[in-house]
């Protein structure tokens, strides 16, 4: 008999993790596996904090959490996107957009009923697909493509047991932006099929050509959309735990049910703090903005001088998707390679699915001075 239940132990170990747990062995490392920004969260969002927690912001909150948090969501949404979600209904605020996810993904899926995943893909997509008794279905995507989930692509993988797409704009780890082309087709085939779409839109500020654009915004697709999204990147907020689910009222409500049986409510002090966020946040994220475009700019010419490896330059999020076929290694050999010999860590693409396999995912989520001596060294090895 085994001790753990046959759930947990279906869930792959994440790929990510092997290198991470491998870089305390090595000294002087340059650490280019991050996935959260290098900056502190924004001075005035702690003063604010500290101020709630001092004035008593600490006890329970309502499970979908401070209805005037509620509230400033639902007006951003008004703002960037034209939708509404009524703040009392529509709305659920969540320990980190992890939690959003799976509490969506908890209360959409039946045992044995399929979720579409673009390949590449997000690790723990499939981990929660797999808690939820959901069975993931990966559909390549290729880089001479843009790494986009195409509604060309999507349908030969359908069948009676599909229950929803997830899509992910900006994404990680490729660093692709969908197109409004790309989401319309995408709703038609939602519409069309009668599915839901959740819609992880955490690198939504992280964008260096043009504007987000949410699919629940296009014609008919608010109600079978779940919105996920966080404070962690675009707020420098990750330690906060601060995330947010916008979908129908039916399923938020049993979101919010669920919610009490997990973690009860997100912290409250967190969320002062990402009404404060909200509020007087925007110079703060134009700014890390702007350092996330020289960094890409810089890493660009860094490869540009390796003839060895290429990307295709990323639209958003901080991650470059590293071709490195020419090296006739597979991606975790390269990786362990690159961090046993040039001290410079670096993510298997294996990690992240099968179409992963012959790249690495590099993060530019670090100074400029880090990136220059990543590869500096990188090429002195290749």
């Amino acid at each position: 008999m085994n001790i753990c239940s046959d759930r947990v132990l279906q869930i792959p170990r994440s790929g990510i993790r092997e290198i991470f747990d491998l870089i305390p062995e090595f000294k002087d490392v340059v650490n280019l596996c991050i996935g959260e920004p290098d900056f502190t969260t924004p001075s005035f969002i702690i003063k604010k904090a500290f101020e709630a927690a001092q004035s008593g912001a600490t006890h329970y909150t309502a499970n979908a959490g401070f209805l005037e948090l509620r509230e400033q969501i639902s007006e951003k949404y008004k703002e960037e996107q034209g939708i509404h979600y009524a703040p009392d209904e529509e709305i659920i605020i969540t320990m980190g957009a992890m939690e959003a996810l799976f509490l969506s993904l908890m209360t959409i899926i039946n045992p044995g009923e399929e979720v579409i995943l673009p390949d590449p893909f997000w690790p723990n997509y499939e981990a929660q697909i797999l808690i939820a008794g959901g069975k993931p279905v990966f559909v390549p995507t290729k880089e001479e493509e843009g790494w986009v989930l195409t509604a060309e692509r999507i349908m030969p993988y359908l069948t009676s047991k599909t229950k929803a797409i997830i899509i992910n704009s900006p994404s990680n780890p490729t660093g692709c932006v969908y197109s409004l082309h790309q989401l319309e087709q995408i709703a038609r085939v939602a519409k069309d099929k009668n599915l839901i779409v959740i819609s992880d839109e955490c690198y939504e500020k992280i964008i260096y050509e043009g504007k987000h654009r949410s699919i629940a915004s296009l014609e008919g697709m608010q109600p079978r959309t779940i919105v996920i999204n966080s404070f962690s990147k675009t707020y420098a907020m990750t330690g906060w735990r601060i995330g947010y689910a916008l979908g129908s009222k039916d399923i938020i409500k049993q979101m919010a049910k669920l919610q009490e049986d997990v973690a009860s409510c997100a912290s409250s002090v967190s969320q002062k703090a990402a009404i404060v966020a909200l509020k007087e946040g925007n110079d703060s994220v134009e700014k890390m903005l702007q350092r996330y475009k020289v960094r890409r700019d810089l890493i660009l010419e860094e490869i540009e001088k390796t003839p060895e490896i290429s990307c295709l330059p990323p639209r958003g999020a901080f991650y470059i998707f590293l071709n490195i076929k020419k090296l006739n290694q597979s991606s975790r050999d390269v990786a362990l390679k690159w961090l046993k010999e040039a001290r410079v860590a670096t993510v298997p693409g294996s990690s992240f699915g099968k179409e992963g396999e012959g790249y690495l995912r590099v993060s530019f989520s670090v100074s400029e001075d880090k990136i220059k001596e990543a590869f500096e060294r990188i090429r002195g090895i290749l």
